[in-house]
């Protein structure tokens, strides 16, 4: 059996903050021991207290986590500045930590090194793989890249680690460490049951293209010709932005990812986006209204709920882009309260506002970068 328990607390005193997580967290266990652990916090925060006073509490605990764009739980509903812990106790589950550093300067060394520390002690076969990233010294969609060749068909989910929209500095957390340039993993393996589900309520519009020059994340030429002007085609003068991103149809596959602009060069016509783009892939402007940005989260949950293999899903998990809530503005709290809705009372969720989201594209396939994107996954052992 998986019993999860969550603690959440916008006390901005770091050591008050976590006694009040660790207090909710034991009192929802009722004296079980957690294996594992996730924590999100607020950038503002003294993260070495947090981590120094959870790993006091439980020196074995298999802890990750990263900085945040906001946070969201079922104690508190949709906060900004607190801090959350997400706690995993199971007879039948085994979870293990990795961690690798030094992203920039060779992110498939840090990637081999988090995954082999992970599965170091682990038997049976991978069932899940949760990663909080960085992703502004660091390229994310490269380390998915190289995640995904070390993981196979393990199911990867997580959110790239965040701040507030000045975007100077992210943390990455491990145990009793706090970092930055870092690959932080939890491994899965054992009885567990999940499910996972993603959307956006962006839809494509107009015309599409084919992406015939790229680098990375720069996208150059749209049809041989400059990608500014594929889109100015629809905006005349309006400068690209995260409202208005692009769906992505990547060679050979149906569903698309969105990349939101960063910034874009008139000088030579090209747009920067919020990952990388494979070449000849197919793109479309698309559009949204708030509305369908926040159905979106609901229709995340429910094709994972409605996609889980077991009875009784003991936790979720959200990923939602900080994108999302600078859209939103004042109704960020609706993406919570639509999922809350959706929930039973008895189930616990926690999640965070991220710079990019992970998860498949579709079941069994290899993980996705995404932007502008809400993420669940619903898991459990029953």
């Amino acid at each position: 059996m998986l019993s999860v328990a969550v603690g959440h607390s916008y006390d901005p005193d770091a050591a008050e903050a976590i006694a009040e997580i660790l207090e909710q967290c034991e009192e929802q266990l009722q004296g079980s021991i957690p294996q594992a652990g996730l924590l999100f916090a607020a950038i503002d925060f003294e993260h070495q207290i947090l981590l120094d006073l959870i790993m006091e509490r439980y020196p074995a605990l298999e802890l990750i986590g990263g900085t945040t764009d906001g946070e969201l739980s079922s104690l508190e509903g949709f906060q900004q500045d607190s801090v959350s812990l997400t706690l995993f106790a199971a007879d039948n589950v085994q979870i293990q930590a990795g961690v690798g550093r030094n992203a920039s300067q060779d992110s498939a060394t840090a990637v081999e090194r988090a995954v082999n520390q992970a599965r170091a002690s682990l038997t049976g076969p991978l069932k899940l793989a949760i990663t909080i990233p960085e992703g502004l010294t660091a390229n994310p969609s490269a380390i998915l890249k190289e995640l995904n060749q070390h993981l196979d068909s393990v199911p990867l989910l997580g959110g790239v680690a965040a701040e507030k929209p000045k975007a100077e500095q992210t943390f990455q957390f491990y145990k009793n460490e706090v970092l930055s340039d870092a690959v932080p993993l939890l491994l899965f393996t054992g009885q567990l049951l999940l499910a996972h589900g993603f959307s956006s309520g962006w839809k494509p519009i107009g015309r599409s293209g084919q992406v015939t020059r790229v680098e990375g994340n720069v996208v150059y030429e749209i049809d041989h010709q400059p990608a500014l002007a594929f889109y100015q085609h629809y905006f005349d003068n309006f400068a690209p932005d995260a409202a208005y991103p692009l769906a992505v149809f990547a060679p050979g596959e149906e569903k698309f990812f969105l990349r939101g602009a960063v910034s874009h060069d008139p000088d030579q016509g090209s747009l920067t986006l919020g990952g990388n783009v494979p070449l000849h892939s197919q793109v479309q402007i698309t559009d949204a209204n708030q509305d369908d940005i926040i159905g979106a989260a609901k229709k995340s949950l429910s094709d994972a709920w409605h996609s889980y293999p077991g009875q009784k899903p003991a936790a979720a998990l959200f990923f939602s882009c900080a994108w999302r809530r600078w859209v939103l503005g004042q109704q960020t709290p609706a993406e919570e309260q639509a999922i809350a809705e959706f929930l039973s009372p008895q189930i616990p969720y926690s999640g965070f506002y991220t710079f990019g989201e992970i998860v498949p594209l579709q079941e069994h396939s290899a993980a996705a970068f995404h932007n502008t994107t809400f993420v669940s996954l619903v898991l459990g052992t029953e």
